[in-house]
């Protein structure tokens, strides 16, 4: 895989150096219990508009029992999930939509390239292509190892509480 497929360089990072855990990312996303998809955050840059958290995928995975019985496997929703609760963190951190609850507003462009399982990290890159006041769009890789797993668009809206 060439570093042009990829939205941040992984020499920006270090797996083992994870920036904020699961805390810090509740403080930006309401997501909890089954449905937190983030485990940590690796890398962020406000100036590239950049993110990069992960997943460390289990065997206590809300799917698990029943995603492909004898191969599971994580549904593309979910990594597609990862992306967008990524994307929500940088945004509600960094206030590019104030006052908002960051919901799902599409997916375009996704492509599943490769499986993730149990006991496998998977890595989300994202990165803002734009924001303003009725929508984010972030671009979002997701890897495994050095195997793009999932990739596409992400759209984010404001829902009001």
């Amino acid at each position: 895989m060439s570093k042009r497929e990829l939205l941040v360089d992984p020499v920006l990072y270090d797996e083992g150096c994870v920036l904020y855990g699961v805390e810090e990312i509740r403080r930006y996303n309401s997501q909890r219990y089954e449905m937190e998809q983030l485990s940590g955050i690796l890398y962020e840059s406000f100036e590239l508009k950049s993110v990069v958290g992960f997943l460390d995928v289990s065997e206590s995975s809300f799917w698990y029992r029943g995603h492909m019985p004898g191969f599971p496997i994580m549904p593309g929703v979910v990594m597609c999930e990862a992306a967008a609760q990524l994307t929500s963190y940088f945004a509600n951190k960094y206030d590019l939509m104030p006052g908002s609850l960051l919901g799902l507003g599409g997916i375009d462009a996704a492509r599943f390239r490769n499986v993730v399982q149990p006991g496998e990290r998977l890595i989300v890159q994202a990165k803002m292509l734009h924001y303003k006041k009725i929508l984010i769009t972030a671009e979002f890789v997701g890897l495994v190892g050095d195997k793009i797993a999932c990739e596409g668009i992400i759209k984010g809206i404001p829902i009001k509480k």
